[in-house]
């Protein structure tokens, strides 16, 4: 029969030794708390040592700063010949033993114990002992002691069947699919790619916007492949203590060598990989996050294997901030660009979502896609789960067109706020301006189909809101696209200036992204007249995060001028232009006004139908 090693044995023996040097310790701690019988003399007053001096009943005295002890020339029966008293502040003391003849002198100092000498010798390096051997212990056994800091912090996620994901569940990024099918190929065949002589990237930037899937995509990556999946964020390498964010570089790929095959995704990588130089070439000052980045560097470079590879994955939204040596070949040798969906890639992250709760047979996703322009894939996610309690807190079995539809108003425009009560006049101001919305968009080019007119208040500041939804998937504008969708922000301060001869402040929003339209239009892309296909803006921020307004180049004061002179007449004649078209179809301003002041809501057919009888004045092209 074999004999099984007892691995507790060691353990069990380190735990014994501990007990010993405790309990030595404790015996000579309490060994010098306890009276010593011999040292032990009876105290009096201080009174009665003086009386027995003026009595010549005192030989010999020992004078210290804490005790005066002395001797009796002729002690009575039973009474103590050394005896103790406590010193008080008397100059006349010295005199008075002399005169009496009393020998005196200062006490000698008082040796140490054997067991004092012991215990300061022997209880200090216990202590430190005891102390170094807890914290090792715990570092061992993995917990979050004071010397884990070096430790990386990635969560090991290994597939199995309930958790895994795989390329089917992720929908709208198809390009980036098949990008990372071919890191895939190589996880579960490497040979094939070996003999031929080629080498696999040893890491992948995924890049976009937020929301887009990055991380849902890596794991994608690592469910299909079937290995070990590392996930940490770049901004849990860094920390207070110098060094640590190196060492934890260092603690996680030699975990992943361990577990090889496997993945590493770094979630947010511009947290420790952004540029070491500035834009004149001076070296930053983070010296934690340099030496995190130098390490990442150092391991990127070395840690590949033949046999047993390991793939490292990285996300981003701000890719033009990551420094050079990242970005060069043999580091992340590729960039996988994971952008928004477009028309039938929300459709089917749609038909992904939609499974995870009741939904009725009669929703029509394909209006949904359609309505959802620009939303990415975790905006939809939010969409279906808002839909979801929507249809729940209305004691619905399940999720019907309306609910998906109030879902999209919520994301769009914020939540409904019923018990802002708006006065008359205000609410009539607020018809009026969004009627103007909806009519001067509904009649020029660029604007989008007009879905819903609303007078309900909703988010922060919105008192009202004219609802408009792309009929086609467009990428690029025109210029008299743009000049329409500035007549259309418009609109709605041009309905107040026709119907009441003033303004008010609810077009504040409206004027600053009319504006921006217009400055894009002159210093971005290059469609004034006057100052010809020239970019006067320069491009900054991210690409991605939308971050960051574009300061303009160094101009003369003239161009500055033409600048300026130019985005007033680009708004000037979107304004002319909408309020021409209000005042050729007033009595529709009005009608429709009219209604949207009664029911508060219109949309659908009855919008659709109010809206096909506003024309344009007669001369007035399209």
């Amino acid at each position: 029969m074999p004999i099984r090693q007892d691995d507790n044995g060691p353990r069990r023996r380190f735990g014994l030794l501990n007990l010993l040097l405790i309990g030595i310790g404790l015996l000579f701690l309490l060994g010098s708390f306890l009276p010593n019988r011999a040292m032990q003399v009876p105290r009096v007053p201080y009174s009665l040592f003086i009386d027995q001096v003026n009595d010549d009943q005192v030989s010999r005295a020992f004078i210290t700063q804490e005790q005066i002890r002395y001797e009796l020339r002729n002690p009575a029966a039973g009474e103590a010949p050394v005896l103790a008293t406590t010193p008080i502040f008397d100059m006349d003391l010295p005199q008075r033993l002399e005169k009496k003849g009393v020998e005196f002198a200062a006490a000698p100092p008082r040796k140490p114990s054997f067991f004092t000498t012991l215990l300061s010798w022997v209880v200090p390096p216990l202590i430190f002992i005891l102390v170094l051997q807890f914290f090792a212990r715990r570092q061992m056994g993995g917990g979050q002691g004071a010397l884990s800091f070096t430790r990386s912090k990635a969560k090991v996620y290994v597939p199995d069947e309930q958790s895994r994901v795989t390329f089917a569940d992720v929908a709208g990024v198809d390009e980036a699919k098949q990008e990372l099918t071919e890191i895939v190929d190589f996880l579960k065949k490497p040979q094939r790619y070996l003999d031929l002589g080629a080498r696999i990237p040893k890491g992948v930037l995924l890049v976009g916007p937020p929301g887009t899937g990055k991380t849902l995509l890596s794991k994608a990556v690592a469910g299909e492949a079937d290995v070990p999946f590392f996930i940490i964020s770049g901004s849990e390498f860094v920390e207070l203590f110098v060094g640590a964010g190196a060492a934890r570089v260092r603690d996680l790929f030699e975990q992943a060598k361990k577990k090889a095959p496997c993945i590493i995704f770094i979630d947010e990588l511009d947290a420790i990989g952004k540029s070491r130089s500035g834009s004149m070439g001076v070296v930053g000052g983070n010296d934690e996050r340099e030496q995190t980045l130098n390490q990442l560097l150092t391991e990127m470079d070395g840690f590949a294997t033949a046999d047993k590879p390991v793939i490292v994955l990285a996300a981003t939204n701000q890719p033009e901030t990551l420094d050079a040596a990242l970005l060069r070949p043999g580091r992340f040798d590729r960039q996988v660009l994971v952008d928004r969906p477009d028309l039938s890639g929300r459709r089917t992250i749609l038909e992904i979502y939609v499974k995870k709760v009741k939904i009725d047979p009669s929703v029509d996703l394909d209006s949904v896609a359609a309505a959802t322009s620009g939303f990415a894939g975790a905006d939809l996610a939010n969409l279906v789960n808002e839909a979801a309690l929507l249809a729940a807190r209305n004691n619905r079995s399940s999720v019907i067109q309306a609910d998906l539809g109030e879902a999209i108003e919520r994301v769009v425009a914020g939540l409904e706020k019923k018990s802002r009560v708006l006065q008359e006049d205000e609410k009539r101001v607020v018809a009026y301006h969004e009627v103007g919305h909806a009519i001067v968009g509904h009649l020029v080019p660029g604007g989008s189909k007009v879905a819903k007119i609303s007078i309900v208040p909703r988010g922060m500041s919105a008192l009202g809101y004219t609802l408009q939804l792309p009929t086609e998937e467009r990428f690029l504008s025109s210029r008299d696209e743009l000049q329409g969708q500035i007549a259309t922000l418009l609109g709605g301060r041009s309905a107040e200036e026709v119907v009441f001869g003033k303004i008010t402040t609810g077009a504040a929003n409206d004027l600053q992204r009319a504006t921006d339209i217009a400055e894009q239009m002159v210093g971005t892309y290059g469609m004034s007249e006057v100052l010809g296909p020239l970019a006067y803006d320069r491009q900054s921020g991210s690409r991605f995060l939308g971050a960051g307004q574009n300061p303009r180049r160094a101009v003369s004061d003239a161009t500055a001028r033409a600048i300026d002179k130019e985005v007033r007449t680009l708004v000037d004649d979107a304004h002319d232009r909408a309020v021409t078209l209000l005042n050729g179809n007033r009595d529709q301003l009005e009608c429709i006004a009219g209604k949207i002041l009664e029911k508060e809501v219109i949309e659908g057919d009855e919008l659709q139908e109010l809206l096909g009888n506003c024309r344009l004045p007669e001369g007035m092209a399209t």
